[in-house]
């Protein structure tokens, strides 16, 4: 299975990172479980020698990513998300800095911290919505670090603007795409450096893989990012690279019907008395639909809603049946979290926000489930 690169995303997710095609031929890619190769050759020439450098179960997915994102280098997997966030600030020369959304991924912004306490970087926290602001930051910078659509605020900023400031400044642009997905938004086509994804979510798409991505466009800078990962060693099981490729395969399919009931949960929870906001960049009347409108080729599929208190927002959440309390995101299952139970949470989160991962069940059972917890919290109903 190889079509044209002409062919439509969908067929491309069904086809990419598959065996040589062979009479006889696996159609699949084997799992490479060893942890050494016989090799008698020289590393330095490619021949595999430690499964800390390279497995051949990672390489598929790897170039399928690549890939998505319309890089002509390969990805590179990491153990998590978070080992690719890591991986990314890597890139910043030891005491350089760093422009990073104070609402960002809270554990992104909290590694920033971090590293900024120990003395490893200089951290400007933005909103990233303060064009102005955030382009003020970037003089002197090294690495600006965007999220958009943010998490859990749904804030899409200004991608192309922020990467051109950037660009002019020679500073390193990082965009965290897990939200949107390569099939929504394609970062390095807009002048980004790396894209990061937690695999975790949509890509592997099932809540039963941990795994990071990165993509860079220049192979120099692939180059250093492979070299950090073989010396620091947060490398994927190739058992979990395998499941994230199998996932990536319905990934369209997956999405669509998450965006499809996300966008209509959000319609009819719009304007519902419980609530003290919806935010969902596919409602006309959200702040940031016309941005999106132009940049993204969906909405996505979260949902954040916020009630009044903390009190009435932990009732909804033990009140709902259907949506599954959890963390995390991108399942075929719809999960909800009120975010701020998290004490790393940003303090820019209000405490009554909801965040609700649509998943692939039927969007009336997931609106039934919504009345009654709302109702059962509030005592009102959306009639």
């Amino acid at each position: 299975m190889h079509p044209e690169e002409s062919a439509h995303t969908d067929t491309r997710l069904v086809a990419l990172g598959r065996p040589v095609a062979e009479n006889a031929a696996a159609l699949n890619p084997p799992i490479v479980l060893t942890s050494t190769f016989r090799s008698a050759g020289d590393p330095e020439e490619g021949d595999r020698v430690y499964a800390r450098y390279s497995n051949p179960t990672w390489e598929p997915l790897e170039a399928a990513i690549a890939d998505l994102e319309g890089s002509e280098v390969p990805g590179l997997a990491y153990a998590s998300g978070m080992a690719a966030v890591a991986a990314a600030f890597s890139l910043v020369p030891v005491g350089g800095t760093v422009v990073v959304p104070s609402a960002s991924y809270n554990g992104t912004i909290g590694l920033a911290r971090e590293l900024s306490a120990g003395g490893a970087l200089v951290l400007r926290e933005i909103d990233p919505l303060d064009l102005a602001a955030t382009e003020a930051a970037l003089d002197g910078a090294d690495l600006l670090w965007i999220e958009s659509p943010t998490n859990p605020m749904l804030d899409v900023v200004d991608l192309p603007a922020l990467v051109a400031a950037a660009r002019e400044r020679r500073v390193t642009v990082v965009v965290d795409n897990t939200f949107s997905t390569p099939l929504r938004q394609r970062p390095l086509l807009v002048g980004a450096d790396v894209v990061v994804h937690s695999a975790t979510k949509y890509i592997s798409g099932h809540s039963d893989v941990v795994l990071g991505l990165l993509i860079a466009r220049d192979a120099d800078v692939r180059e250093r990012l492979l070299r950090q990962r073989t010396l620091h060693g947060a490398i994927p099981g190739p058992f979990e690279a395998w499941l994230a490729l199998r996932g990536l395969r319905t990934l369209a399919l997956r999405l669509d019907r998450s965006e499809a009931n996300a966008h209509e949960l959000a319609r009819r929870l719009e304007h519902h008395p419980a609530l003290a906001r919806v935010r969902y960049p596919g409602l006309p009347a959200d702040p940031n639909h016309e941005r999106a409108r132009a940049q993204l080729d969906g909405y996505g599929a979260v949902v954040s809603i916020e009630l009044d208190s903390v009190e009435r927002a932990d009732a909804v959440v033990s009140a709902l049946r259907v949506f599954t309390p959890a963390t995390s995101l991108g399942g075929v299952e719809s999960l909800v979290e009120r975010r701020r139970r998290h004490p790393a949470e940003p303090r820019e989160v209000p405490a009554g926000l909801i965040r609700l991962s649509i998943g692939i069940e039927h969007v009336d059972d997931l609106w039934r489930d919504l009345e009654q917890a709302l109702e059962y919290a509030t005592g009102t109903t959306g009639d």
